[in-house]
């Protein structure tokens, strides 16, 4: 069955339909990495968005239920040159064509990505839609599409709170559920810290409550500042405990000690791209996925200090907060999928809560 991705500049794309037939609306990204579909499928902040995969050949190695970064696919849609019809690896329970099938998540294929690609990177990101045919009406339509505002309302935990995971550990954590992926939770973990799983509009009060002692903010899907609620909930976190955030957390962390986001041209999505430690010189690779950052020009009235930057376009990649045992990266060190360069940044969060339990102590 023939399908048309319609983007608002007017070009249209055409494919070949897999999974759910369904028309939808949503942003049309694209990611560079060569492995890792399922993981950014199932990664919340993708939500709402049109995915669009720019290595040429989609699930050769199919798809099984211990790769998934959250229970169900987050985009909208994906969009593809070629999917694997055969996958190869004894991990595989069943086809991306099978699984977009039970999962409801329209697809489309042999579609030309290098050509869709290159329309973004011209033009940016932008709103589309996927659907059976092509109108006058259609085109209309895709021209005036807006995006969705606080999609984070849609993809937070929504139970109050919840513990993800059954490891009992010595030291309690809260983690802030802007969109969280499951590997953040097992880094975590293997570090031998208890996860408590907060909702995003969740008081400083009850976080507080919880008896944790370091606080996590997570990935997730759309603008940081859309957001505004959660901004004096980490200034007053980041004040009593401990702090780390990831992606989006990295943003509202920014925001909410003075700094500005914007929106990229196209954002990083992947999991090659190259950072800079500023402390020591050192350059790791990381796993991004991201349309908003940091304003570096915003920086100067804040107590923020720059730890990392990305080294193609100097992007705000990690931040540290002057007093306080308080950082923050743009990308994701829990490396799921992609290099484990900075796992150690995980490391560094439990270091600060045992230094601050310490201080608590003898003070």
């Amino acid at each position: 069955m023939q399908r048309f991705l319609v983007l608002a500049n007017g070009k249209v794309f055409a494919g070949t339909a897999f999974g759910s037939t369904k028309s939808i609306q949503g942003e049309v990204v694209f990611n560079t990495g060569m492995t890792g579909y399922q993981e950014a499928i199932t990664d919340a902040s993708y939500y709402g968005q049109i995915l669009t995969f720019t290595y040429p050949l989609i699930g050769n190695y199919g798809v099984n239920p211990d790769d998934y970064e959250s229970g169900t696919p987050k985009p909208c849609a994906i969009v593809c040159h070629e999917i694997a019809r055969r996958p190869s690896n004894w991990r595989s329970t069943m086809s991306i064509a099978d699984w977009a099938a039970a999962e409801d998540l329209p697809g489309i294929t042999d579609v030309d990505t290098r050509a869709l690609t290159r329309e973004i990177r011209e033009d940016g990101v932008m709103q589309a839609l996927l659907v059976d045919e092509v109108t006058p009406s259609v085109l209309a339509k895709a021209a005036s599409l807006r995006p969705a505002t606080n999609q984070v309302a849609n993809v937070t935990d929504q139970v109050m709170p919840a513990t993800r995971s059954a490891f009992a550990g010595t030291i309690r954590v809260a983690v802030l559920d802007f969109g969280l992926k499951d590997s953040i939770l097992r880094a975590l973990k293997q570090r031998g810290l208890e996860c408590v799983v907060f909702p995003a509009d969740t008081t400083a009060a009850a976080v507080l409550a919880a008896d944790v002692a370091g606080v996590m903010l997570s990935n997730g899907p759309g603008d940081p500042e859309s957001l505004p609620a959660v901004l004096p909930v980490i200034r007053e976190l980041e004040d009593k405990l401990p702090l780390m955030a990831i992606c989006l957390g990295h943003q509202l962390f920014a925001l909410a000690n003075g700094a500005k986001t914007f929106k990229m041209k196209f954002g990083h999505r992947g999991f090659n791209h190259a950072v800079r430690n500023l402390q020591d010189g050192s350059i790791g690779f990381t796993s991004q996925n991201h349309g908003y950052a940091v304003d570096a020009n915003s920086l100067a009235c804040t107590k923020l200090t720059i730890t990392h930057e990305e080294i193609n376009d100097h992007t705000v990649e990690g931040l540290r907060l002057a007093n306080h045992a308080a950082f923050s990266v743009q990308f994701h060190p829990d490396a799921a999928p992609g290099p484990h360069d900075y796992a150690n940044l995980f490391d560094q969060f439990k270091a600060n809560i045992v230094a601050h339990q310490k201080e608590v102590q003898h003070a």
